[in-house]
């Protein structure tokens, strides 16, 4: 099943051009694990949302960071959905360890350090045995000598695609006599410009991160399909190397260093562990125990959207996250999308956020206008929203609400 829903998802050319066999080589890497975290900021999405108790949100679930993220905010209902097996895998960890763990500072060393041999053996006493059958043989399966959960006692966030290809930066860095967690230590806006100027900006320069950019096999590791990354070259008029500069830029230098979670991620490769202020919110002991209380309201399923949605009640959703899904689709794909989210979208109070590799919105240029029509799409509020996130790696936030029926 795992398969053939990546296959749907992103296979839009024949195998035998040269795009069908650069999908079928994404389809292949994103079969594992991917996302140790999430890269889409959780502010910017509750601000965007304004969730309400009687709220059914469907997200894709990813690291499962988010989830959790909404409901430390707002009690909703929360269904999360994922194409990859790994990210559905990962979530339910997440879940079942905030309703087994035996308090905040057994939870936060699991996924907060994730580098804590303990970590095994909280697995083995407190989780193994209340995880459905499916969740458990995922961690318990062996990759060499060693169980999957094993990852959480040799660092959590140096595994996945994401977390070596970050990993390889940071060699190249320094091969370069560049240590990149030096930018952590800068205490304003001033510091982390000098930090980025002295450290980050001349490594775009070297022929390893410009042959890294030119690649698009390389950014598969970044979780970017084909299509995605032909999105990414367009936005810079086929120079990905300056935009792939822009952003990282704005990561290290538009954002206070001591709570930006990404910044520490992509820098440090760890949260801030010592002050415990640059950690998601869910991570945080002030929202334990409500995260707690509230693990009730979420779901998780392995499904795609459109499957998932084609089985829902009309007018039974009222918010949609699609991070940044749609950058995958064709038209056709995007149409079919839509039409299940217009007809499942509470005709009186919904919403759909999503975010681009681009800075424009895909929904003019590709779905047809009785699709469009009935959605609003709020321009100002997204550019607003999108200079606040502080994941800085994609170039659009978009905010579409529903018309309401007359």
């Amino acid at each position: 099943m795992a398969n053939l829903l990546l296959e749907r998802a992103a296979h839009q050319r024949p195998l035998s051009t040269g795009r069908g066999a650069l999908e079928r080589l994404f389809t292949l890497m994103f079969q594992g694990f991917v996302y140790n975290q999430i890269w889409e900021d959780p502010s910017v999405d509750l601000e965007a949302l304004q969730l309400a108790p009687h709220h059914r949100v469907l997200t894709i679930a990813s690291g499962g960071c988010n989830i959790l993220n909404y409901l430390a905010s707002a009690q909703a209902q929360i269904i999360a959905l994922d194409l990859n097996p790994n990210h559905v895998a990962l979530t339910r960890l997440k879940l079942a360890a905030l309703a087994h763990l035996p308090d905040h500072e057994s939870f936060f060393r699991f996924f907060g350090m994730g580098t804590d041999a303990a970590n095994i053996r909280l697995f083995d006493d407190c989780l193994a045995a209340k995880l459905d059958s499916q969740t458990l043989a995922y961690w318990q399966k062996k990759i060499g000598p060693r169980r999957r959960i094993e990852m959480f006692a040799r660092g959590l966030y140096y595994h996945g695609l994401l977390g070596r290809f970050i990993g390889l930066l940071h060699v190249v860095a320094r091969l370069h006599g560049k240590k990149l967690g030096g930018l952590l230590d800068a205490k304003n806006a001033r510091e982390q410009r000098v930090a980025f100027d002295t450290l980050i900006a001349p490594l775009f320069d070297s022929a390893a991160v410009k042959l890294i950019s030119k690649s698009p096999l390389s950014l598969y590791a970044l979780g970017i399909p084909p299509a995605q990354y032909d999105a990414l070259v367009s936005s810079s008029n086929g120079d990905a190397i300056q935009v792939l500069r822009e952003r990282v830029e704005r990561l290290a230098c538009d954002f206070p260093m001591r709570d930006n979670y990404f910044a520490w991620q992509a820098f440090g490769r760890s949260y801030d562990l010592d002050h415990r202020e640059a950690v998601p919110a869910y991570l945080r002991r002030e929202n334990y125990a409500t995260l707690k209380a509230r693990l009730g309201l979420v779901s998780v399923h392995h499904d795609s959207l459109v499957d998932y949605l084609r089985r829902q009640p009309a007018q039974s959703l009222h918010r949609f996250v699609l991070l940044d899904s749609q950058d995958w689709m064709s038209a056709q794909q995007l149409a079919a999308l839509w039409a299940e989210i217009d007809r499942t979208a509470d005709s009186r109070d919904a919403k759909v956020i999503f975010r681009t590799a681009g800075p424009d919105s895909p929904l003019p240029e590709k779905l047809p206008a009785d699709l469009l029509t009935p959605w609003l799409y709020h321009e100002w509020q997204s550019r607003v929203l999108h200079a606040q996130d502080r994941s800085s790696i994609y170039g659009g936030f978009h905010v579409y609400s529903r018309r309401p029926l007359c």
